[in-house]
This record gives C-alpha cells, structure tokens and sequence, in this order.
C-alpha cells in the first residue's frame, strides 16, 4: 500500500512538471513527464480498483 502512495504522488509530481514544461516550451521534458505520470497514474488508478483502498487482505 505505502508503493501506491508513493507511485500516487510521483504522478501528481509528473502532472506539475508536465504543466511547467508547458508554461517553458520544453517539448522534450513535456513527453517524459507526460508519460511519467501516465504510467505511474494509471498503475495507481488500477491497483485501486484491483485491490481496494485500503487495501483488501
């Protein structure tokens, strides 16, 4: 449960970087971080759903 947290706010970091690589025309840094937080938004949006929150033993 604390690596979902963890992955959870990477991906919210990620969503602040893609909206600051945007506002600095950084196209580059707009597709790392853009993946970034996909991919770490969607293990955690789909570990919640599988699991639960809090998580299920």
């Amino acid at each position: 449960m604390v690596l979902m947290v963890i992955f959870g706010l990477v991906a919210i970091m990620g969503v602040a970087a893609v909206v600051t690589t945007i506002k600095k025309r950084n196209f580059l840094g707009f597709i790392f971080a853009a993946g970034s937080a996909a991919v770490f938004g969607w293990f955690t949006v789909m570990t919640i759903i599988n699991s639960g929150f809090p998580v299920a033993h």
